[in-house]
């Protein structure tokens, strides 16, 4: 059999068996994936993973419920909370005092939320296509990203959406995504995530600008002028009132920065990180 390179160590948190990728040496950094069908920590941050690690100890992990880790029993819908503990935890079981964070999409918006409970734990974000404002209102984007049924020409299709330019939507990644969300169980767990009336769920990623406003932490945030997902206007908000960030915006660019601008994306990350 050919070993599958999204399952890497396993630690058992709160009694959940949590999946993550780990790479290099130095300051910790944690990189949050997103919320998408047949997403793993793997699958999102292959591209970068060996570029943070040539000067960071890198910890990638599956989010609780989604990928290899765990998937509880009793969720019916997404609960900021338990997610924030669920990470938090995360970090106690490998005695990370505190670490930097990337934070892609519905992971932008857990890195806030971890940021405003346990500043202390977090040194310096990166926000890449970040959800998490209270003014968000449900896209088309979002609502077929949350509401997916599978089949290989859906997959396909959402794969589309997240890329501004098609062409990088290779048949691999369609395919690995597509089988990652027909294992047995796997969409009646996701599903049950984001379940309609699904703006609420969107609500319960928010945070509020009176606790955005008091974070002392470096804050970089990256966005795609393209993304039909989340929309780069709200990075624009966020730039308005977290107090220590600042704003790069990519244009010919969906909600895959990391993979759409790869390279200029290591550029402007990199440093910064280094420098807090």
């Amino acid at each position: 059999m050919t070993e599958n390179p999204e399952i890497g160590k396993r630690v058992d948190v709160g009694g959940i068996r949590t999946n993550y990728i780990e790479a290099g040496e130095g300051m910790p950094l944690i990189l949050i994936h997103g919320s998408g069908p047949g997403v793993t920590a793997f699958a999102n941050w292959r591209g970068v993973i060996p570029d943070f690690a040539e000067h960071f100890h890198v910890y990638a992990p599956d989010t609780l419920g989604f990928g290899y880790t765990d998937f509880p029993d009793d969720i019916q819908g997404f609960s900021m909370e338990r997610w924030v503990e669920h990470i938090v935890g995360f970090m106690d079981e490998l005695n990370i005092a505190k670490a930097h964070f990337i934070g892609n999409s519905y992971g932008g918006a857990l890195t806030l939320a971890v940021a405003t409970r346990y500043p202390e734990r977090v040194g310096a974000m990166v926000l890449m296509g970040a959800a998490g404002r209270t003014d968000f209102k449900l896209t088309k984007g979002l609502e077929d990203v949350w509401g997916y049924e599978p089949s290989i020409d859906n997959m396909r299709a959402l794969m589309r959406t997240f890329a501004h330019n098609p062409d990088l939507v290779k048949e691999e990644i369609v395919l690995s995504r597509y089988q990652a969300s027909i294992q047995p169980g796997m969409q009646e767990k996701y599903a049950s995530l984001f379940p309609e009336p699904r703006q609420r769920w969107l609500t319960e990623l928010s945070t509020s600008d009176e606790k955005l406003s008091q974070l002392p932490h470096a804050t970089m945030m990256v966005h795609g002028r393209e993304d039909i997902i989340v929309p780069f206007e709200l990075s624009v908000e966020y730039a308005k009132v977290l107090p220590n960030s600042e704003l790069h915006l990519f244009s010919g660019c969906g909600h895959w920065t990391q993979i759409e601008k790869r390279d200029r994306f290591v550029e402007l990350v990199l440093p910064f990180l280094k420098s807090n």
